[in-house]
């Protein structure tokens, strides 16, 4: 039997049709955009039309969006283009480690924003003396959603806000003119396109220096031959992603709920980390349970021997053996924020693949 895939916060399934597109331009040849012959005119045409996509999906001009070689190079760009060394960023507690890692790398001083039990930011009660605010829409952990149009909101004049919008797209609608957003980072990966493309939206005036010099590509933000075939395929599952986000947000939020349903009846003194099913403010597809007297990490391996596919945390940090920092930052003592467990659904799960979690959770603690 095949195994459960709950794990579609980390990465999701690669979609039919981003394959048949990314087939599909390889048979093209040869595709190096910025080549003045036949075959790169070919190439800068797939690219022209994939950035056209892009930007018609996240609702902003075409000349705003950069692609590179994933969510963190995007927030790593966003973040050293912005400020440079000296600079001072605030960036909430629960972000990404690809958010806090490259303020604490290419800016001087960070203030990390805390947050409350639920992860969500806590209202500011002062403006922040800042270069730059670097806020995800969503947590990876706990689908704790940011309220961001308040934030930006509470912002001083000038002050630039960034987003990491990777776990927002395809699972809640994305308006960077509603949240503030001055820049918003994504990642093709988690919407069913191939791994190894990400988008960095920057708007209005925004200037950045590239983290990456050389052949001037991509306006000069981020030099290398453009992956063209990958950058097509990417641009056909965010376009997808978006106009179907209704139903399949629609979908994983009762399947989620099922799931949260079936394992309080399943295990005694089972506990949701952030917001639970049915409350406002979170992912559709996330949930992270506390179970009684269980390491996460240790329960991850006994679950996939099981066939049940999930993860204790950021896939980026599955290898550590300390706590979540996102639950610690929520205030949990390390031993209860070590029994973290983190299940997230997609656009391939079912039914049976909910009943099946649950048995396999019940058998497996």
């Amino acid at each position: 039997m095949d195994a459960i895939y709950l794990d579609h916060n980390a990465t999701s399934p690669l979609r039919a049709e981003a394959r048949e597109a990314l087939l599909a331009a390889l048979e093209l040849g040869p595709l190096n955009a910025s080549s003045a012959h036949a075959a790169g005119r070919a190439a800068r045409a797939l690219l022209d039309e994939a950035r056209e996509r892009v930007a018609g999906a996240l609702g902003v001009a075409e000349e705003e969006v950069v692609f590179t070689s994933g969510g963190t190079e995007a927030l790593n760009l966003a973040i050293a283009g912005a400020v440079g060394p000296g600079g001072r960023v605030a960036a909430s507690a629960v972000e990404h480690p690809a958010v806090l890692a490259a303020c604490e790398r290419h800016a001087g001083a960070l203030q990390r924003l805390p947050v409350d039990s639920e992860g969500a930011l806590l209202p500011l009660e002062a403006p922040l003396e800042v270069e730059l605010v670097a806020v995800q829409a969503a947590n990876s952990e706990t689908g704790t959603v940011q309220d961001l149009p308040d934030l930006s909101s509470r912002l001083r004049s000038g002050c630039p806000l960034l987003v990491d919008a990777v776990q927002a797209l395809g699972k809640i609608p994305v308006d960077l003119s509603a949240w503030g957003a001055d820049l918003a980072a994504f990642s093709a990966h988690k919407v069913g396109g191939p791994a190894g493309v990400g988008v960095l939206v920057r708007r209005g005036p925004q200037r950045l220096s590239p983290l990456l010099v050389g052949g001037g590509q991509e306006d000069g933000l981020r030099a290398g031959t453009e992956g063209v075939a990958a950058i097509h395929a990417a641009s056909v599952a965010i376009a997808l992603a978006v106009d179907e986000l209704a139903a399949t947000r629609d979908r994983v939020e009762g399947l989620t709920a099922a799931l949260w349903d079936g394992l309080r009846e399943a295990i005694p003194g089972i506990e949701c980390n952030g917001r639970p099913p049915g409350v406002q403010g979170r992912l559709p597809n996330t949930l992270n349970v506390a179970l009684p007297e269980c390491d996460g990490r240790v329960l991850v391996t006994r679950l996939d021997l099981a066939g049940l596919q999930a993860s204790a945390g950021s896939a980026c940090s599955s290898g550590s053996l300390e706590p979540s920092p996102v639950l610690l930052a929520m205030g949990q003592d390390r031993k209860r924020a070590r029994r973290g467990l983190r299940l997230s659904c997609g656009r391939t799960t079912t039914h049976n693949d909910i009943h099946r979690a649950v048995e396999i959770l019940r058998e497996s603690r």
